[in-house]
């Protein structure tokens, strides 16, 4: 693609209502088009109260030694769009690009405490020049529909760049999202806290590192990287270990996304997850389950049912369970939800769920391996654990 340098002369028409320009910044509070061909170059801040909403035409943003800015209460927009601010473009209103970006130098800033501000890729999604001094330290958006490929968010925080991956859908849907490189037991942008000790029983460790946030009220997959600095040893040495967890609003823990492909190293790598809905998560980022790995369907050491009215091995059953009069039985399928729980249990689950994991309760779950966990003790609200392993219903 041809990139217009700053020392072009620039050709545009613009069809202005009430627009003037100051010498600190352009200011519009009118109505502004490019028509086909145009080009414009701003050297200096843009405020932008009126109309900006360009579909065809060439807009550039460049300054040596100064922060460039864009305010004002209307988001502007552009075909075609080329930064090279050398400290930087801070965006204090969106800006939209609707077809390409070239990254040429500095960074785009968003207010990480305002995520309806952001870079917004509107229709096509392309952009060139990312790299760990060139990307979006903050937010940015993408609306799907026009394009036939994955969309990387071009995302850092300021030092690195570290995309977050989602797939094409084929539909406008709207996603935005941002990259956050601090521990989320202590996040400075966010009104609580994601404290990574709660979190789902088979989960093991969640990164204290780093995290992304992502919105969208559309169900979506999505692919999160890691390097060195992710540190990911801290969370599990074998990284087929590795999940997609999120802070579940409505439970006010860490839950598994699940993970659908691993690939990489200690080192670097990508996870994909399976499909959720951003807006019921916070924040997003990689754990590990836990290390008793998921036993086969058929393997010999699994607790086995088989809930045919026979008489032989219709329940779950454990030893002396009369004497643990005040226990506690969970049960989990293999993504970490609950499928049954009961209180003063006495070896009569017979694979039959009163979860909200399943589409109707006391629903019979499928034939699958299932995760127990039996707490006990005298004190119905001090319980700890008696026993806990995999138990496989067999139909």
């Amino acid at each position: 693609m041809m990139l217009f340098k700053r020392y072009i002369s620039f050709l545009f028409f613009i069809s202005i209502t009430v627009a003037s320009v100051s010498q600190n910044a352009f200011y519009n509070s009118g109505v502004v088009q490019l028509h086909d061909g145009a080009k414009i170059g701003f050297h200096t801040d843009v405020i932008n109260d009126g109309v900006l909403d360009n579909y065809i035409g060439f807009a550039g943003f460049y300054a040596d030694t100064e922060l460039r800015t864009i305010s004002g209460n209307n988001r502007i927009t552009f075909f075609n769009v080329e930064i090279d601010a050398l400290n930087n473009l801070e965006l204090q209103n969106s800006l939209g690009v609707r077809n390409q970006l070239d990254f040429i130098n500095g960074l785009v800033i968003t207010p990480r405490d305002n995520p309806d501000i952001s870079l917004d890729f509107i229709e096509y999604d392309m952009y060139a020049g990312e790299d760990n001094l060139r990307h979006t330290n903050g937010y940015a958006s993408t609306k799907e529909g026009s394009r036939n490929d994955n969309f990387s968010f071009p995302i850092g925080d300021g030092s690195q760049i570290r995309p977050m991956i989602i797939p094409n859908h084929q539909k406008y849907y709207l996603f935005k999202g941002a990259y956050f490189y601090e521990d989320p037991n202590f996040p400075t942008t966010f009104s609580s806290d994601f404290l990574t000790d709660q979190k789902q029983i088979l989960l093991e460790n969640i990164s204290n590192v780093e995290f992304w946030d992502l919105n969208g009220k559309n169900e979506t997959r999505v692919t999160l990287t890691w390097n060195t600095r992710s540190d990911i040893s801290t969370i599990s040495n074998d990284i087929n270990l590795l999940t997609v967890v999120g802070w579940s609003i409505s439970e006010n823990r860490w839950v598994n996304l699940s993970s659908t492909n691993v690939t990489g190293d200690l080192d670097t790598g990508e996870i994909t997850s399976e499909t959720f809905v951003p807006d019921e998560y916070e924040a997003i980022t990689i754990g590990s389950i836990v290390n008793d790995e998921i036993p086969d369907d058929n393997n010999s050491d699994n607790i086995i049912i088989s809930p045919n009215g026979d008489n032989l091995n219709d329940f779950l059953q454990f030893d002396e369970i009369s004497e643990y009069t005040n226990n506690k039985l969970t049960i989990y399928n293999r993504w970490g939800n609950i499928v049954y729980q009961t209180e003063n249990y006495f070896n009569n689950w017979d694979g039959t769920s009163n979860g909200r994991a399943t589409i109707n309760k006391e629903d019979k779950l499928p034939e699958a391996t299932y995760f127990y966990y039996l707490e006990s003790g005298n004190d119905p609200n001090n319980l700890v654990k008696l026993q806990k392993g995999w138990v496989y219903i067999h139909r």
